[in-house]
């Protein structure tokens, strides 16, 4: 078995290790990527704003590196429109004013670089890349997270053997886990976060239950500690009533058919007034963001971060007169009318009391 993992020193600077145990098969390469914390850590904030957004085929215009029909048909058709789109992305994720942001329908590395370059120069907004490849072949769409400290680490996961055997369990392609920590000693900080990207469509409903209930597996152990969670993206539920009927993707999430409280987490859709929580311009509310009961209560003694907000920032992505469609004629969109995206976005904001 192969292992890779890259660490970062203080300076960013990429150091890679490799070490492969060889059997008689072929030597299987396992990828750890890993960011190692510096020696201090990041200085506790007063408060931290997190966010998702699903960027709606965030793909330039350079088509040499995609291999799907699909993906090649819903790039930008032009250098031009690839530099709109970053522009306007970049504009609207400066509205949200976020600490960390969890972008879903991310192309590659790349328009990552191409968006945060745009943040600083536009925006003085500087952004740091988390970011691993997954394997939807057929969309070759990612995810990622822009974040302006605290990380110390980043990973994807696979099921295990015994979970495949199971069926219960249906792999996320599209996911990216990443640990935050902030301040030192009896003050230091951590969060563990999860963005996905579910299943889409009403035929996905199924696959959608078990790909739950694999995130909320990986997050479990976590959770029983009493630790900091935040799983939030795309999660393409169809599902709208709040609390959500038994054994829905929502409620699979939400921790409620376990038998035990400890592996609860918090639908903040419920914060949100019921004119504010559709998510895509097609009235339905994909876009979640989910957070451990340690998060919601104020532990006496103790600094620690507690809800306080979250709001849909419709605005950041609606320009002009709302778009009713975007797949087939995106790009025939007048500029001036044109949506950054069709999800609108998210954000939390979490204080330190």
């Amino acid at each position: 078995m192969a292992a890779v993992a890259i660490s970062f020193a203080a300076a960013d600077t990429p150091m890679i290790r490799s070490d492969c145990i060889l059997r008689t098969a072929p030597c299987a390469l396992l990828a750890l990527l890993a960011f190692v914390s510096p020696a201090s850590a990041d200085p506790l904030p007063k408060s931290i704003r997190v966010a998702t957004w699903n960027l709606e085929w965030f793909y330039d215009d350079k088509q040499g590196d995609n291999e799907s029909d699909l993906s090649k048909e819903l790039s930008a058709p032009s250098a031009a429109d690839w530099k709109w789109k970053v522009d306007v992305a970049a504009a609207g994720i400066a509205k949200l004013d976020a600490t960390i942001v969890a972008l879903q329908e991310i192309e590659n590395r790349r328009v990552l670089r191409d968006l945060t370059k745009v943040l600083e120069e536009k925006h003085g907004q500087t952004f740091r890349i988390a970011y691993i490849e997954g394997w939807d072949v057929f969309t070759e769409q990612d995810v990622a997270i822009l974040f302006r400290g605290g990380l110390v680490e980043m990973s994807r996961r696979e099921q295990s053997k015994e979970m495949f055997e199971s069926r219960d369990f249906y792999n996320l392609q599209k996911h990216l886990f990443a640990r935050f920590e902030w301040g030192a000693g009896a003050e230091k900080q951590t969060l563990t976060m999860l963005t996905v990207h579910f299943r889409a469509s009403a035929e996905g409903a199924s696959i959608r239950e078990r790909q739950s209930r694999l995130a909320k597996a990986w997050l479990q152990d976590a959770l029983a500690r009493g630790e900091n969670v935040i799983l939030l993206g795309d999660v393409n539920t169809s599902e709208e009533a709040l609390p959500p009927p038994q054994g829905t993707d929502v409620d699979i999430l939400s921790g409620r058919p376990t038998p035990t409280p400890k592996d609860d987490l918090v639908d903040l859709h419920v914060h949100l007034p019921a004119n504010q929580r559709q998510t895509h311009l097609n009235g339905d509310s994909y876009d979640r963001i989910f957070v451990s009961p340690s998060l919601i209560a104020n532990e006496p003694g103790k600094k620690d971060f507690v809800f306080q907000s979250i709001a849909r920032v419709r605005e950041a992505s609606v320009r002009g007169t709302p778009d009713t469609e975007h797949r087939d004629n995106y790009w025939q969109i007048p500029v001036a009318e044109r949506d950054v995206s069709d999800h609108y976005p998210l954000v939390a904001e979490f204080l330190v009391k």
